[in-house]
């Protein structure tokens, strides 16, 4: 007889195949048709908030992996919170303004120069608009719930006009302010930029050692063949000198040579002429360069100039001769110390990075890089020249157009980290929790070394710098009129700044004594994109009514120089403390050998084709598994990994699931009436839940996945449900130990649903779709309550008992591995095992009965007799094979005198 049809086998709907792919999108359109956001939220209101405060990703191209591990991270975090009821409404957001949405629409054939300014940002308004539409659905597609029917845009109009608020609130506070200052100048943009679009890449530089003759040596110094020698990595500077600075506490030397009487460095003389090349060497004199302050040369291109000597304590003897040529016009320290002697800022490079007209006929008009060469060629020419080397260094570059970038003076708006810097370090330091230690010593080095902050752009698509000009030029920083602003940018946008005339963006009937013809000049530059979304703060937590500051900021490691910092220097500005109680960051997202992605190496991965191939919840579980505070790595090998770990955790799920087919929650057996083995899980899955709970509340994702799949793999499948299939398959479908098992089943199945959920969003909605055990069940998983700790007797206990039986367990498990190998055996049910039990272990004589079942055997003897038996931890065990009769229906092996009728008792009953 076949006795296949009387088991009771595992019956589900729920398939060992995920067909990720195919069926995920099906479950975005659900969410989206039933607006499971919205319910998943309002079932948390009026309980504790949670509120986390979304950074925005640029509006250009599609989301890259790194975006989406951010992503994923996030909602992983938001749907853990509102697990543990918290009430957590969740505003994405996208950063719209820049440089790099008016370079695509213009590579889209758009003409800047045929349309108006309102025009043209019209266009770009429209751009940005489609590329949140296609970023957003790719954050549907990997599962992510957020309020994506109000999302917060730094186009919006309240955005805007809160954006305005803040500054106006930062001018009137004394924080803003106009000044001519070297910044990072991009030529290849046009425009100013800020330290947190810059990026350094290694360049190779020329390195020219100059000499600067002497031309008034008050007094200190005999004859007209003496000179300074001066050290520059950009020769194209050198026509901008004004002069050379020295420390005034260091020595410095007059040496004479074949070259004339050279003034460096003492300590560097030795080093200089091997450099130089130099035979002749004779110190004449030395002076402090204090000594030597005020004394003046003649500028080695232009003899009709004159070039100070001063002193500054920020010359080094690291590198060069000591004596620093100094361009005001171009860098902070040349700045700073000009300005205390009232040198002017000189600055003869224009926007694009080409030398202007008073640099000579021999030099204008061409680019700084080609400047160089002119400039040293020059140089030489006049026998000003001592040594010229190439080195190759880092230097800094525009992020986005990835070209390099100069220092340039020029008249910009600036931000004050000064006034607010001692501030800015307290909240730091004792106000704001880093998850990531090093992140704060990051961001207190940035900000202690942090200058005045370049705010504004000479671009055209970003809020404009809402400041009017009188007359006599001064800027207009009133209250009225910023309010006044801000409500016609909410009403109108900012594209009304554009559109109108000065007179109908004032308040009416405004006057002003510096104008007195009523004459006003309204600011073109806008401002900074890091000012749009290091003020979103105040335009999403307050103008949305979400509570400042916000619980967490969570974003990628690059971001302490960029939104960590901005919103901070921001908010602390405008609301006196940090936006943030805590932040989280996440690391770079490196290919399967370490390397940093680029279109050029052609290790990019793309990931809607991941998504699109494995299915988002592979995604996801990848990103919940990797140490993201770290760099992580992405790959096919790394995948396919992943993918395993799925089916691992999806097959076991499908047991549990099968084995409940005949189950309902009426057929749950108290857990003071199940056996001690099952009371054993369901302690062990109160250490998980409670595991799981604390890796997740510290956002150690991996921990969390580790401890589920550890469970999945090395207890409930490997242990609990090996033995039990038993029982499951072969006893009557209602006997009692059957149900003990099955409301095991059904805790873990129910547990397990809730726990992978806000990892395996689209696995854990399908297996919610197919849970029947329940007479009322919600409309999703995430609408359902969160497991609860099951109340154990004597829970210390038995976890202590069953911890020791399972370690007896892999020792008669490594008995039967040999009996196994030298295929004395085939399956373990072959095996009759004798133990004899250390003391410490002799009280697990009480499991003698179940040890047949736990074992998977055909007999266990316990004995006291030790002879004959191999030593173990545990025990003494003896494994061989067992000479009886195999049940046809179950399996198991039985005495041929146990057998009725050829069956097991157990069979025999269960087919009457």
């Amino acid at each position: 007889m076949d006795y296949k049809n009387t088991l009771l086998m595992p019956k589900t709907d729920f398939e060992m195949r995920g067909k990720l792919p195919t069926k995920e999108p099906k479950y975005v359109q659900r969410w989206q048709d039933t607006n499971m956001y919205e319910k998943v939220v309002k079932m948390n209101e009026g309980k504790e908030h949670f509120v986390f405060h979304d950074g925005p990703p640029y509006a250009n191209g599609n989301m890259h992996v790194g975006h989406m591990l951010n992503k994923i991270i996030k909602d992983i975090i938001l749907r853990h919170k509102g697990m543990e009821g918290y009430y957590v409404p969740y505003i994405p957001g996208w950063d719209t303004h820049g440089l790099p949405i008016e370079n695509a629409i213009q590579k889209l054939g758009v003409d800047r120069k045929s349309m108006s300014t309102a025009a043209f940002r019209e266009k770009c308004y429209e751009y940005a608009l489609k590329q949140v539409e296609k970023q957003m659905e790719q954050c549907y597609r990997v599962g992510t719930f957020a309020d994506y029917k109000h999302p917060y845009l730094t186009l919006n109009k309240e955005f805007e006009a809160r954006q305005i608020e803040v500054f106006g609130k930062m001018a009137l506070d004394g924080l803003i302010f106009k000044g001519l200052k070297p910044v990072y100048w991009s030529p290849s943009s046009e425009s100013a930029l800020a330290e947190a679009e810059v990026e350094y890449h290694d360049v190779k530089s020329p390195t020219i050692y100059v000499k600067f003759k002497v031309k008034d040596s008050k007094g200190l110094l005999e004859g007209d063949d003496n000179y300074f020698v001066i050290w520059t990595t950009t020769p194209w500077t050198i026509p901008a000198n004004l002069a050379i600075c020295l420390n005034p506490d260091y020595t410095y030397a007059l040496v004479k040579s074949e070259k004339g009487n050279l003034i460096v460095l003492e300590e560097l003389v030795d080093s200089l002429w091997e450099t130089f090349k130099l035979e002749e060497k004779e110190v004449l004199k030395t002076f402090t360069g204090k000594e030597l302050e005020y004394m003046t040369c003649v500028h080695p291109l232009y003899p009709e100039r004159e070039s100070l000597v001063i002193n500054g304590d920020h010359v080094t003897t690291e590198s060069g001769t000591g004596c620093v040529h100094t361009a005001s016009g171009f860098g902070e320290d040349d700045f700073n110390i000009c300005k205390k002697y009232n040198l002017p800022v000189y600055v003869n490079v224009d926007a694009h990075g080409r030398m202007m007209e008073d640099c000579g006929e021999w030099l204008a008009g061409q680019y700084v890089d080609d400047a160089n060469k002119t400039v040293t060629m020059k140089l030489d020419e006049l026998g000003m020249l001592l040594n010229l080397t190439f080195i190759t260094h880092s230097y800094p570059h525009d992020w986005r157009t990835k070209k390099p970038i100069i220092f340039r003076a020029t008249d910009q708006w600036f931000c004050s980290i000064d006034k607010i810097r001692d501030k800015l370090l307290d909240e730091i330091d004792n106000k704001v929790e880093w998850l990531n230690e090093w992140g704060q010593v990051r961001i207190h080095n940035m900000i202690r070394d942090r200058q005045d902050w370049c705010i504004s752009r000479q671009r055209t698509w970003g809020v404009p710098i809402p400041i009017f000009y009188c007359e006599d030029g001064t800027p207009i920083m009133e209250k009225e009129v910023f309010d006044h602003i801000s409500e016609l940018f909410r009403e109108y946008g900012s594209n009304v700044w554009f559109e109108r005339d000065e007179k109908d963006l004032l308040p009416e009937g405004y006057t002003n004594e510096h104008s007195p013809n009523g004459i006003f000049k309204k600011e073109k530059d806008i401002m900074d994109v890091w000012f749009d979304s290091g003020s979103s703060h105040t335009g999403v937590l307050i103008e949305r009514g979400l509570g400042y500051p916000a619980d967490l900021y969570f974003e990628g490691s690059d971001q302490y120089r960029g939104w960590f910092n901005s919103s901070l220097i921001v908010g602390t500005a405008a609301h006196g403390q940090a936006p943030y109680k805590t932040v989280l960051s996440h690391g770079f997202v490196l290919d399967g050998k370490g390397n940093k992605m680029s279109k050029s190496l052609g290790n990019t991965v793309d990931p809607v084709k991941v998504v699109n191939q494995y299915g988002a919840d592979i995604l996801r579980l990848w990103a919940a598994s990797v140490d993201y505070q770290s760099d992580v790595r992405i790959s096919k090998e790394i995948m396919k990994g992943i993918s395993d770990n799925y089916r691992k955790i999806r097959n076991t799920m499908r047991f549990l699931l099968g084995n409940l087919n005949d189950f309902t929650s009426a057929d749950v057996v108290a857990i003071k009436d199940l056996e001690e083995v099952d009371q054993f899980m369901l302690a062990k899955l109160n250490e998980l839940m409670k595991d799981y709970k604390v890796a997740m509340d510290h956002y150690n994702f991996a921990d969390a996945v580790q401890s589920i799949t550890n469970y999945f793999t090395n207890l409930l499948s490997s242990y609990y449900m090996d033995f039990t299939k038993d029982v499951l398959y072969c006893n009557k479908f209602n006997d009692t130990r059957r149900r003990q098992i099955q409301t095991v089943l059904y805790h873990h199945a129910k547990t397990m649903m809730k726990l992978i959920s806000p990892i395996l969003v689209f696995t854990a909605e399908e297996l919610h779709d197919h849970w029947n055990c329940d007479d009322h069940k919600e409309e999703s998983i995430f609408l359902e309550a969160a497991p609860t700790l099951f109340e154990v007797e004597n829970e210390e206990a038995i976890v202590e008992k069953f911890t020791r039986f399972l370690a007896l367990r892999d020792d008669v498990m490594k008995a039967l591995e040999t009996l196994r190998a030298d295929k004395i055996i085939k399956s373990n049910m072959e095996a009759k095992v004798t133990i004899a039990l250390k003391d410490e272990y002799k009280d697990l004589v009480s499991l003698q009965d179940s040890m047949k079942q736990f074992f998977i055997v055909a007999r266990v003897v316990l004995t006291v007799d030790t002879e004959g038996l191999d030593e173990y931890e545990t025990s003494f065990v003896k494994a061989e094979k067992f000479a009886g009769t195999q049940c046809p229906r179950c399996w198991n092996y039985y005495e041929e005198d146990e057998l009725v009728d050829g069956l097991c008792p157990r069979c025999a009953e269960a087919m009457k």
